[in-house]
């Protein structure tokens, strides 16, 4: 009985009075531009986007119309990177000769998207290594919302490719289920002659983290911070290839919230 008083004593010393805590219940927001913003008019009607799509019937004919396109825009270049960042700069650079990597695919390939009011939104994959890798340890594509499926599908602008499963599109988190379960059916929809076996087991190694930005309006955001969805038990990543820091993002486990439908 001493030692219980002794002991609730110790502890009511030790113990500070409880303060209350603050938490945000701000909901993540995507912000968007709608495909009337200048910025993308001037890209839709400068590169002719509607004959690019003529005769697609569906929006998801609409994508592959365009992710073609852009393919054709340049030879990829891993190690070149525009002088500006915009999607309209570097397809006037792509005209003059330069040619980029992966991130310029997949940023010109989601304003094309956007532009015909297909949402879209460049979506960057990194290995689970990403912050000791010195290099190699990211991708970049984009994601397109098809409404009349009401679903995401990843597109891949630098080799033109929807990966499928039995015809299905789907999106990257899906891809990377249907990778790990060795999934039977799976190919993609491309057409520039990628071979699926090959793509899939060069891109599997890209399929652990996944960055998408939450500020997506054009010309350019305001904001860099990203939303991340990573696996459970995964170290939200702070470096990229030891040098490069990811900021201030913010993270999530949710599949759920990370494939939300898109809002304006």
């Amino acid at each position: 009985m001493i030692l219980a008083c002794i002991l609730q004593a110790q502890i009511a010393a030790a113990a500070p009075d409880p303060k209350p805590l603050r938490f945000d219940d701000t909901p993540i927001v995507v912000l968007r531009s709608s495909a009337e913003e200048p910025y993308l008019t001037r890209l839709r009607e400068t590169y002719k986007l509607a004959d690019v799509v003529a005769g697609a019937t569906t929006d998801y004919e609409r994508v592959r119309a365009v992710s073609r396109w852009v393919r054709t825009r340049w030879n990829h270049n891993g190690s070149n990177t525009p002088e500006k960042n915009d999607p309209i700069s570097i397809l006037e650079e792509a005209a003059a000769g330069k040619k980029f990597r992966c991130v310029e695919y997949a940023a010109v390939l989601a304003a094309a998207l956007n532009s015909i009011r297909i949402p879209a939104r460049v979506l960057a994959l990194a290995t689970e290594d990403v912050e000791t890798r010195e290099s190699g340890a990211g991708h970049v594509v984009a994601e397109a919302w098809l409404a009349d499926r009401q679903a995401w599908i990843m597109v891949d602008g630098q080799f033109d490719v929807i990966p499928l499963l039995d015809g299905r599109p789907l999106n990257a988190v899906e891809l990377q289920r249907a990778l790990a379960g060795g999934a039977k059916g799976l190919s993609v929809a491309s057409l520039s002659e990628t071979k699926a076996e090959r793509y899939f087991d060069w891109v599997a190694l890209y399929l652990y983290f996944f960055h998408t930005p939450l500020d997506q309006r054009y010309p350019a955001p305001a904001s860099r911070t990203e939303l991340c969805l990573l696996p459970v038990g995964a170290k939200p990543p702070t470096v990229f290839q030891k040098k490069w820091s990811f900021g201030s993002n913010a993270f999530t486990h949710s599949v759920a919230l990370f494939y939300a439908p898109p809002h304006d």
